[in-house]
């Protein structure tokens, strides 16, 4: 796996190098001291797999920098702190180590990236998700179901399976929802939690910390609004304001 670290830590930095070199699935592409580097360097079409990634940095925090991403690599957080895990498991994050750092935990959280990648290779493999223009075909039993972008009100994060809530059924697909994110079109889903993409044409109203959609037996289904995901969602909505 190709990896990077950001760290404005150069000490940690020498530290997380030494533990890369030391494992053979692992290739460390660049080490960095800024996000906005970082962003720079994924701009430029480098193929990243697992970012190491520091969460309180001048100019851009870690938690800022994956705001800023609409599709990312792996993440495992670096940190000085454990406050920080709820709003970065928000992000789908594969692990979240605090500091001082140990090499036996590292080969842990090494281990998750590494199922992870190999169950979205195997997801691939065995066609359980296609694409076709504005459809999706999923799975069931020996046959492929063919479902609209436009039926979908939202789909929700089981474990390692995927929810696909349409207006008249819900489908179980044994998926994860950074491969559905990436498959879906941007224009109309956003995720809005780290368990939950909403289609936007499908927001009847939205509260504080909720988004309500309605179904058409007039039933209303509540789904959370992560904390970090709220500012990007009121950027998607057309929201009118006063000058």
């Amino acid at each position: 796996m190709n990896c990077i670290i950001i760290d404005d830590d150069e000490f940690i930095i020498k530290i997380i190098e030494e533990f890369v070199r030391k494992t053979d699935t692992l290739n460390l592409v660049r080490s960095m001291t800024s996000a906005i580097e970082a962003i720079n360097l994924l701009g430029s079409g480098e193929k990243i797999d697992l970012i190491f990634l520091d969460i309180e940095m001048p100019e851009m925090s870690g938690l800022e920098f994956l705001s800023s991403l609409t599709v990312y690599p792996q993440i495992i957080i670096i940190s000085n702190k454990d406050k920080y895990a709820i709003n970065a498991f928000d992000f789908d994050v594969t692990d979240y180590l605090v500091k001082p750092l140990t090499y036996s935990r590292f080969s842990k959280a090494i281990g998750k990236a590494l199922s992870r990648k190999k169950i979205k290779e195997q997801t691939a493999v065995g066609s359980e998700q296609t694409i076709v223009d504005n459809n999706i075909f999923i799975k069931q039993g020996t046959s492929l179901l063919k479902i609209k972008f436009s039926e979908i009100l939202w789909i929700e994060a089981m474990e390692n399976y995927i929810v696909i809530n349409t207006f008249n059924q819900k489908y179980t697909v044994h998926f994860t929802m950074r491969a559905i994110e990436q498959k879906l079109p941007p224009k109309h889903f956003l995720r809005v939690h780290r368990s939950f993409i909403v289609n936007i044409n499908e927001v009847h109203s939205i509260e504080e910390k909720t988004i309500n959609i309605v179904t058409k037996n007039s039933e209303i289904n509540t789904v959370p609004i992560g904390k970090v995901y709220r500012n990007n969602l009121l950027k998607k909505i057309n929201l009118m304001t006063r000058e």
